[in-house]
């Protein structure tokens, strides 16, 4: 019912500026003046909704997991930052240890901390994910710098050697820099190390770990993390538009 009221009034209103604006070249001047204030008004709050409503439709819908997956995909994954706001979107003078969320950890050596994290909502037409990580580091005088990312124990469940790990991600950066990946999977006392380096400049950035490379006790494991690494990370500020994990099988040679 209120839905048909409300497209009754809708035609109505539409009706009444129809009529208006084929009588505005013969209606009295005193009457053309006050229609005219009543449009000027309307049209500004008509521009002010449209312009809301285009951002809002614009943007990624929070929430969304769709990303593309290499075929033959069992488990795939995009972190909750990338998702959905965060309870507290930044943080100033960051001390290592950090975290925003839970799943996304900094840590560093710096004796006075000049970074900042910050969420931010992405609005780019290309952009999947809604939300995005800004890393903005000034001063730098330590010796490293990494941000480490929690995964789900679904990532855990099921996994071999018989997989590859593809981790997909969007950065910009100020100036270039060198970043490295290294995924770590903890099997009983003992944690796999692979690493990869980010090709140096590039945008849209994919890797992948093969475990067949590695010495991973399949029956023991228990924890898997990865670390993003920033060498000489000073001046420069770091977006990362999306990250998105999948996990999917070798092909049979």
């Amino acid at each position: 019912m209120g839905g048909f009221l409300n497209k009754l009034f809708h035609r109505r209103a539409l009706r009444r500026w129809q009529q208006g604006t084929a009588q505005a070249a013969r209606m009295p001047l005193s009457q053309l003046r006050q229609l005219r204030n009543q449009a000027r008004a309307l049209r500004g709050e008509l521009d002010r909704l449209i312009h809301v409503a285009e951002g809002r439709l614009a943007l990624p819908q929070i929430g969304t997991s769709f990303f593309p997956r290499p075929h033959g995909t069992d488990w795939s994954w995009r972190p909750e930052l990338w998702r959905g706001p965060m309870p507290t979107p930044g943080i100033s003078s960051v001390p290592s240890k950090s975290k925003l969320g839970d799943e996304i950890t900094l840590f560093h050596d710096c004796s006075i901390s000049e970074l900042t994290l910050r969420q931010l909502r992405n609005s780019r037409e290309e952009d999947l994910a809604p939300f995005g990580l800004r890393m903005d580091v000034f001063n730098f005088d330590g010796s490293f710098l990494s941000l480490v990312v929690d995964l789900p124990t679904e990532a855990c469940q099921g996994l071999s050697r018989h997989h590859l790990m593809r981790i997909d991600s969007i950065i910009e950066t100020e100036k270039p820099i060198e970043i490295f990946a290294r995924l770590n999977i903890r099997h009983g006392p003992n944690t796999e190390q692979l690493v990869r380096e980010l090709p140096l400049g590039e945008k849209n950035v994919t890797v992948e770990f093969d475990l067949a490379y590695s010495d991973l006790n399949e029956k023991r494991i228990e924890r898997i993390w990865l670390d993003l690494i920033f060498e000489a990370p000073d001046m420069n500020q770091v977006i990362l538009r999306d990250l998105t994990f999948a996990r999917h099988r070798r092909a049979n040679i």
